[in-house]
């Protein structure tokens, strides 16, 4: 199995909209365990700084035991963003393999352009490049767990927003579906499950289903992540395990 989704797994963006509830953190540190069927196939820990001007997510993914062994995976994904939470630049660096690349995206609000740019860092080459139009303000595929966490979608409610990887921007829907206690490594938490609208040729083609679990109280706590994908790939899983 090829690991580079898992970064994809903590996708989701939701502006700061009319819904807007609760304010974001302030800084944070989540570490996650990752499962794939029944292994433990890694380690995922996302940074969210605020900084002058606007705001810096981190994302570092890496491999484990059995899995680091069939797929080394160790990547990393930093996303810039303006102080009204919309998305700048993104850099993601891959070491997946054999193979290593580099991703940069650029969103210019004012001009209404993204910019796209995949490089193999081992061959020294151009991989992909890509402009695309999008809204003035447009949010990138990983900070939005963060933005998710401003709404005050009670279950039966959904909301639609514009979300970008730089090379197609859609109008993805977050659906609030039930209320879940959930056992967690820090105990059990009352939460929110929400089905996040990215894959099945929303924004990616694999066919797959994203849920998030968020504490139903102020903090909305991202304490599990699953994307479940067809049978041959499987059901992967983040579940937080501390918070640093």
């Amino acid at each position: 199995m090829r690991l580079r989704p898992l970064w994809l797994l903590i996708l989701v963006s939701i502006p700061l909209a009319s819904q807007q509830n609760s304010s974001l953190p302030g800084n944070e540190t989540l570490v996650y365990n990752i499962d794939w069927r029944l292994f433990n196939a890694g380690k995922a820990r996302v940074q969210w700084q605020p900084q002058r001007g606007g705001y810096q997510v981190n994302l570092h993914v890496e491999s484990t035991g059995f899995v680091s062994r069939l797929f080394k995976v160790d990547d990393d994904y930093s996303a810039i963003l303006n102080s009204a939470a919309c998305a700048e630049s993104v850099h993601l660096t891959t070491h997946e393999g054999s193979r290593e690349r580099e991703t940069r995206i650029t969103f210019d609000g004012n001009s209404h352009r993204a910019s796209y740019l995949e490089r193999d860092l081992i061959r020294n080459s151009v991989m992909a490049q890509h402009e695309s139009e999008i809204p003035p303000c447009v949010h990138d595929v990983v900070s939005g767990l963060f933005f998710m966490r401003t709404l005050n979608l009670e279950p039966g409610q959904s909301t639609t927003v514009p979300v970008s990887d730089g090379k197609k921007t859609v109008m993805a829907k977050v659906e609030a579906q039930a209320r879940e206690d959930l056992k967690t490594p820090e105990g059990t938490s009352h939460t929110i499950r929400y089905e996040v609208y990215l894959f099945n040729n929303v924004l990616f083609r694999r066919s797959a289903h994203l849920n998030v679990w968020m504490t139903d109280d102020r903090r909305k706590l991202p304490v599990q992540i699953r994307v479940r994908m067809t049978f041959t790939v499987g059901t992967i899983t983040l579940q937080l395990e501390k918070q640093e």
